[in-house]
């Protein structure tokens, strides 16, 4: 694995050996010393020309956990908003000595441009470009509900298959609905993505899932988790105009609230990428609620974006490593 832009990219052993990885990650989390010395004197570079908290943070918190040095960029207050080219940016990063960049940026593609066009060497992680990908983040969800859903045992506990996962709301607009489809389809999850019609995109149905426009329906089949997504009224003009008549009805019809989750599976997990537009997509009793995972969500993040660093820089690809902090593997 050179780089990480999409979870299409990623095969079930791929994928599988990720969450591996992050599971050990996991484990060395739980110390006293947190540190490991795998990539020290590596340098990561946070290239973010989007706000972002949990990502970006996220992924500082990884790579300083991994003992590699961090460089946080903000296109706010840099030669970006002078308008510096993507291409001259790279060129930047790549004389500074990245061995990573991290990238989010709000043009479907430039991970992939930045990947492939020969500017840096180094490698490159999508941290979510436009409403295309966000690879890492189909990733901790996939391992949040390993942890909580998947069967017994080493072997049986390592893919989803038989799972059912509903993934509502604003999916026209959301990197996350199609990662997260790509992936636990990969992984042998069934997904069904429910939206009111205006919020489902052109073609979804070459998508390896179903969907519905009804969620009373859906919850009634007994979905094993409830992937609620934000309502991304920012890419919206008028901040939703046009895509349903009110916030109200919006939340009559999609939104996720006590009596809902009354209805779940007693196994049945709510999940939600945040943030969160509280009292639209999901209330409050929802959102905390003995159902929610939303917080574990984000620690466990960091335990996957550690492991898709240390196998891009020190994992040698395919091979899994058998500890993540054997000095003696990676020479410090």
């Amino acid at each position: 694995m050179r780089h990480l832009l999409s979870a299409a990219d990623l095969s079930r052993d791929e994928a599988v050996q990720i969450l591996d990885t992050a599971a050990q990650m996991a484990a060395t989390q739980s110390r006293e010393i947190k540190k490991l010395p795998t990539l020290r004197g590596r340098t990561v570079i946070n290239l973010f020309f989007e706000d972002s908290t949990r990502t970006r943070i996220s992924f500082e918190t990884a790579a300083k956990r991994l003992s590699a040095d961090v460089i946080n960029f903000s296109a706010k207050g840099s030669s970006v908003s002078k308008g510096e080219s993507l291409k001259d940016t790279a060129l930047t990063l790549a004389a500074m000595g990245a061995d990573a960049v991290v990238i989010r940026h709000q043009s479907s593609g430039a991970p992939h441009t930045l990947a492939h066009a020969g500017w840096t060497g180094c490698a490159v992680v999508n941290a979510g470009d436009g409403t295309h990908q966000h690879p890492t983040q189909a990733l901790l969800d996939a391992y949040t509900l390993r942890r909580h859903l998947a069967g017994p045992g080493d072997v049986a506990g390592r893919d989803l298959a038989g799972l059912h996962v509903a993934i509502v709301g604003d999916v026209l607009h959301s990197r996350v609905a199609r990662s997260n489809v790509q992936l636990l389809t990969t992984l042998g999850a069934r997904v069904t993505l429910v939206a009111p019609p205006t919020l489902v995109p052109v073609g979804v149905h070459t998508w390896p899932c179903e969907v519905s426009y009804h969620l009373d329906d859906v919850l009634a089949g007994g979905p094993d988790a409830v992937m609620m997504l934000r309502v991304q009224r920012e890419r919206m003009a008028g901040g939703g105009g046009g895509f349903f008549p009110s916030p109200l009805e919006y939340t009559r019809g999609y939104g996720l609230d006590a009596r809902r989750v009354a209805t779940l599976p007693e196994h049945a997990i709510v999940m939600h990428p945040g943030p969160m537009n509280r009292g639209l997509e999901i209330s409050a009793d929802a959102a905390d609620g003995p159902r929610a995972v939303i917080v574990e969500q984000v620690a466990n993040g960091v335990a996957v974006r550690m492991a898709v660093l240390y196998l891009l820089l020190a994992g040698g690809g395919a091979t899994r490593p058998t500890s993540p902090d054997d000095e003696t593997r990676i020479p410090a």
